[in-house]
């Protein structure tokens, strides 16, 4: 008999076919496999059935609460008026103004509260003296939660006694005194610095953790190749503190939209709605007015806003970062 070399023929093992391997793999194998999908089956139940009580199933009542008109009494919603809350959200002004703020705040945020936390962190990145005791000072009004801050920044902003009109009087800018959260022209701006001394040092720590990764050889090499401090911040350090500084915008565009607490206690909204955003109108309609269904409506807009960026911006924008991560991840398998 010829051998099947001989005659260009290729006999194939069971293992030039995956799925012929798996049917004749041996009983021992298949009852392991089974148990390790049992094993993290059961491992990750508990976390799904948190995930469904607490998350899922809120955003299917929401969604269903918000095609009635209901007040939040009286049992189950009965009154069914279809889209007609949403079509209520779109023609109110309030709302509107809702979303209109909340886009300045993003914008203000993105562009002042983030350069000025990575300004701070490249300072603080260099040596010199009480350099610990300045990261916990910049830290430390993150710690505080927003009620003590909304209501330190009250007194502070007082018309009357408030240490800020005090401070501008006694250097002489008694012109700039200004009654700062019952103003409509100045209660935005007021609300964005409060919000700016509060969470910059949260994005500072990411910075300056970030920066700290970086290898120092690679400063030390552009420096004896001639690159001056701004060339080795713009073409070194900025970059690779790219993927820190995408994260950092990320959590400050959704913190924006979903603003509530801080502003709830400095203004509640006000006057004139004029720091009111998509949350306090929320909160506004939902429990002091009893328009639960209307209510509802607005947190479901609130929900796929948020959706839709967070979804985008991890396609358009984080699409790099996640792919590297994977990469890096298979590679270590």
């Amino acid at each position: 008999m010829t051998p099947p070399a001989l005659t260009g023929e290729r006999s194939e093992s069971p293992a030039a076919h995956p799925r012929t391997a798996r049917a004749q793999a041996p009983p021992e194998a298949r009852r392991r496999r089974f148990r390790g999908l049992v094993t993290i089956t059961l491992f990750l139940l508990p976390a799904l059935v948190l995930f469904t009580l607490l998350v899922l199933v809120p955003i299917a009542v929401a969604g269903y609460t918000s095609l009635f008109k209901w007040n939040g009494l009286g049992g189950l919603p009965t009154q069914f008026i279809g889209l007609d809350n949403f079509t209520r959200m779109f023609g109110d002004e309030v709302f509107l103004g809702d979303l209109w703020r909340g886009l300045i705040l993003i914008v203000l945020s993105v562009t002042i509260q983030l350069p000025l936390a990575l300004g701070i962190a490249m300072l603080l990145n260099q040596r010199m003296r009480g350099r610990a005791v300045y990261r916990m000072l910049f830290f430390a009004p993150y710690m505080l939660s927003e009620v003590i801050t909304g209501v330190l920044f009250t007194m502070i902003l007082s018309p009357d006694e408030g240490l800020a009109n005090q401070i501008l009087g006694a250097v002489g800018l008694e012109s700039l005194e200004s009654e700062w959260l019952g103003d409509p022209s100045t209660v935005l701006v007021s609300v964005f610095v409060v919000m700016t001394w509060k969470y910059f040092g949260f994005h500072m720590i990411l910075y300056l953790a970030s920066r700290q990764g970086i290898p120092k050889e690679l400063g030390e090499a552009a420096s004896i190749d001639g690159a001056s401090a701004w060339e080795q911040f713009r073409y070194i350090t900025l970059p690779l503190l790219g993927p820190t500084i995408r994260i950092s915008v990320f959590l400050s565009v959704i913190g924006a939209i979903q603003l509530f607490d801080l502003v709830w206690v400095l203004t509640s909204g006000g006057p004139i709605h004029s720091s009111e955003t998509m949350a306090v109108t929320m909160f506004q309609f939902g429990f002091k007015r009893s328009q639960v269904g209307y209510g509802t409506a607005i947190s479901v807009v609130m929900f796929l806003i948020s959706l839709i960026f967070a979804l985008g911006y991890q396609r358009y924008v984080l699409r790099r970062d996640t792919e590297g991560a994977i990469t890096t991840m298979r590679d270590q398998r």
